[in-house]
């Protein structure tokens, strides 16, 4: 089981950006495919970004053109840079592994956001 370690969360204005990180346990990182999710409070939680093993990414509409999701397979890592930050992405931010044929999802502990407008 892939275990995973977020950090970068925090408190930021209105317009201001963070990075995310999210660092894997395990060799099989570089083959499969890491998400992000967010939950608000009060709200389910969706999908905000995934990267595929060879690079493809998808983003849910609110986040189209303002985040950006990239990974290394070097580092086991997986990043989201987010800009122009709203106060509607307030959350906490969690990195997954996506289910596949050689893993289950799996979730880190979550890192908060925090966007005062």
């Amino acid at each position: 089981q892939v275990q995973l370690v977020e950090s970068g969360g925090g408190l930021v204005q209105a317009g201001g950006s963070l990075r995310l990180s999210c660092v894997a346990s395990g060799s099989i990182f570089r083959i499969i495919t890491m998400g992000w999710y967010r939950q608000a409070p009060g709200k389910q939680r969706e999908l905000v970004a995934t990267i595929s093993s060879s690079g493809i990414t998808n983003y849910a509409n609110s986040v189209k053109g303002r985040f950006t999701v990239s990974r290394d397979n070097a580092r086991n890592a997986v990043y989201l840079q987010m800009n122009s930050l709203k106060a509607d992405d307030t959350a906490v931010y969690y990195c997954s592994v996506e289910p596949s044929t050689v893993t289950s999802r799996a979730w880190g502990q979550g890192t908060q956001v925090t966007v005062s407008s």
